[in-house]
């Protein structure tokens, strides 16, 4: 069973958490950049949340799920698949979640990723546009030579990497067994019954 504190605690850090994913993904969507300001609030906020219910336990939870995070996509950075606004939201959310709830909302992001990549570039540049960056995916391997994408290709999109990340964070948290047993005892306590 959750204790009262741990309650309250999980309570704010899923409100939280899913506030700036939801500010993340507007911003990401329409402005294509998750702005510092809100990386840096949510930083803090997992800090300060974790420092104030679980003292110095706390802070090294925020300090290693912040720690991984950067470890873990800096090199996503380098090699341009995603930008720094993506990796400092989710040290953000490493710092405000831990690092076991980051790992495993990282690895379903990257799932959800795949499809939401595949959606972006179905709606924007059709099938066609996917079919012909198929093809010159397969040309550049089998004469082993790079051909610049052409015009109406998938290869020039920029990606919003925003609503992935938040699927894995949902998708994590679903399976996780204590937001489970919160969400039944919030389910119970507003009296919605058992679904």
């Amino acid at each position: 069973m959750v204790s009262l504190m741990t309650v309250s605690q999980l309570s704010l850090q899923l409100m939280l958490a899913g506030a700036f994913f939801i500010a993340a993904i507007v911003m990401d969507l329409y402005k294509e950049k998750i702005p510092n300001k809100l990386c840096l609030l949510a930083i803090f906020s997992g800090f300060a949340i974790n420092a104030y219910y679980a003292q110095l336990e706390g802070v090294l939870m925020a300090f290693f799920g912040f720690a991984l995070a950067f470890i873990i996509l800096f090199p996503t950075f380098l090699f341009r698949i995603l930008g720094a606004g993506d990796i400092k939201l989710m040290m953000g959310i490493g710092a405000l979640m831990g690092p076991d709830l980051l790992v495993a909302s990282l690895a379903y992001g990257i799932v959800a990723g795949a499809g939401t990549s595949l959606l972006l570039i179905i709606w924007k540049t059709g099938f066609s546009g996917l079919a012909k960056t198929l093809k010159r995916y397969w040309d550049c391997f089998y004469l082993r030579s790079y051909f610049k994408p052409e015009p109406g290709e998938a290869a020039g999109l920029r990606v919003p990497y925003a609503p992935a990340l938040a699927l894995g964070w949902l998708w994590a948290c679903s399976l996780d067994s204590d937001i489970s047993e919160l969400y039944f005892n919030w389910h119970i306590y507003l009296g919605l019954g058992v679904t």
